[in-house]
């Protein structure tokens, strides 16, 4: 069953924040992952404000997608977002009826 990353970011330096989005996706498809929405328009309807940036990737297994988060290579392209972005992810498996 697929599963999704899906992530709101708030970027306080996007300079330094493409180094994170220059790595980040070489783990994506490391693991499967196939980027569905990165950064396009956005509004909140309920809830928290709306973020700067909206993310969400698509993963074959609810496994890989905790594994792409998990890897080193991923890690390592996180250190470039630490201090310059707050992100909140959250992996959801998906449904099938």
């Amino acid at each position: 069953m697929k599963a999704y990353w899906i992530a709101h970011v708030d970027v306080t330096d996007p300079e330094q924040y493409q180094q994170y989005t220059q790595r980040a996706p070489a783990a994506f498809a490391a693991f499967g992952g196939k980027l569905l929405a990165r950064g396009g328009r956005s509004e909140a309807m309920e809830g928290r404000a709306t973020p700067q940036r909206s993310v969400v990737i698509e993963f074959e297994s609810y496994e890989q997608a905790i594994a792409c988060y998990r890897s080193e290579q991923y890690q390592t392209a996180c250190q470039f977002r630490q201090g310059v972005a707050k992100a909140q992810v959250i992996i959801v498996e998906g449904y099938e009826p």
